[in-house]
Formats: C-alpha cells, sequence, structure tokens
C-alpha cells in the first residue's frame, strides 16, 4: 500500500502565506528569519508552505520577529466570521494578499511608498488604470 500524502490544513497554509506576505514585505529572506528563531530556512519554508504547522510559542516568536501581533497572520482567514472595511467583497481579501505576495507586487509596492509626491502617486493610479482599460482587464 502506498503512502497516503498529508494534505496540509488550509488554516496553516494561511497562516503560512501571510507569514511569506509579512517576511517579504520586510525585505527579510527565509534565512535571516530563520536565524531569528534558530531553525533553518527550510524549517521557515514548511511554515510558510503550511507543510508544518506554526505552534503558539513560535508564532509569537516570528511576530517579534517580523514586528506584527500574531493575529496578523490570521486576518482574512478563509471561513472567519470578521470583515475587513473595505473588504467586503468576496475574494478581494485573498487577491490583495496574493497580489502582495508576487514579486511584482512586493517591487511595485516597495517602489511607490517611496513616492512622497501626492500627485505623482494620483496620476501613476490614473496611467495603471488607463493602462488596464486598454488590456480589457477590469477592477
Amino acid at each position: 500500500m502506498a503512502p497516503v500524502k498529508k494534505i496540509p490544513d488550509p488554516t496553516d497554509v494561511h497562516v503560512g502565506s501571510r507569514v511569506r506576505l509579512r517576511r517579504t514585505m520586510a525585505g527579510m529572506s527565509q534565512e535571516k528569519l530563520g536565524d531569528a528563531l534558530g531553525v533553518t530556512f527550510q524549517q521557515v519554508q514548511k511554515y510558510e508552505k503550511g507543510t508544518n504547522r506554526i505552534g503558539a510559542s513560535r508564532m509569537q516568536q516570528i511576530a517579534q520577529a517580523l514586528k506584527v501581533e500574531p493575529s496578523f497572520f490570521f486576518e482574512d482567514l478563509p471561513g472567519s466570521k470578521t470583515v475587513m472595511p473595505g473588504m467586503s467583497e468576496a475574494g478581494s481579501a485573498s487577491y490583495v494578499v496574493d497580489f502582495l505576495s508576487s514579486n511584482e507586487g512586493i517591487q511595485l509596492n516597495r517602489a511607490f511608498v517611496r513616492i512622497s509626491n501626492p500627485a505623482i502617486r494620483r496620476r501613476i493610479i490614473d496611467m495603471v488604470r488607463t493602462l488596464a482599460d486598454e488590456t480589457g482587464t477590469t477592477d
């Protein structure tokens, strides 16, 4: 009989994706986070994929290393009853998390927040909307 491959729990996958999101937003490598926790970068990978569950004390360590409250990792948890203001549309929160977890999203976010002039920021948003409209993409 072939061994049964265990599927990660959706909550563990979500928490892991939030760890990855925060780590990448902070510009921290898996190796650096692993060093802060006293584990290997491979272990951090397993946490981020949801393959290995994160215990309460380890969650507290991760939160401290990434400078967030532990509750950050549970925000927008699928199936939760909590609705974030401005995030009432179905799937909108996960879309934002998916985008900010991508390399392009991280690069765009980092560059955009360095622009201090509000008028330039508005012009960039207008330009991106125009480009999206030209390619047939809708809001």
